[in-house]
């Protein structure tokens, strides 16, 4: 799947209210659109002039979406279902936000790390909405770069 616009994506994270995923050994399970929400606001807190990242711990969580099931799949799926709308840097982050996908720069340490933690963080990380128009600008600017008609 390759999602051509802001609003195919915003419709997709919408989905992945009610979707459950397991964060690992020893913690329960999590609404996929709570954590996207809370592994974003976390990465704005902390890098507030990236958009990139921030939206790519938004959108990391749809890979369960696109491929149920297959776990192993999840980061691929999603990376690739971003990259026209979202650029490169933001696929290359979803793609590597696992640990052990291999090396990790500064940028995808923090997203792994962000990424952790919204899974047990217990705080109101606003709403979906919210982020519709940074989406925009990364898709824009993605857009302006010639990677989207």
């Amino acid at each position: 799947m390759e999602l051509r616009s802001v609003e195919e994506l915003m419709d997709l994270l919408y989905a992945c209210r009610g979707a459950w995923g397991a964060p690992g050994p020893g913690r329960g399970r999590v609404d996929l659109h709570q954590h996207a929400l809370r592994t974003a606001a976390l990465l704005r807190r902390g890098r507030p002039a990236d958009k990139e990242l921030q939206v790519a711990g938004l959108v990391h969580a749809i890979g369960p979406l696109l491929r149920p099931g297959d776990e192993t799949a999840h980061a691929d799926c999603a990376a690739d279902a971003v990259r026209s709308l979202l650029g490169e840097r933001v696929s290359r982050l979803v793609r590597g936000h696992v640990p052990g996908a291999g090396p990790a720069d500064d940028d995808l340490l923090r997203l792994r790390q962000a990424d952790e933690e919204g899974w047990v963080a217990g705080f109101d990380a606003g709403v979906l909405e919210d982020w519709r128009t940074v989406l925009e600008l990364v898709a824009a600017r993605n857009s302006r770069l010639g990677a989207v008609d």
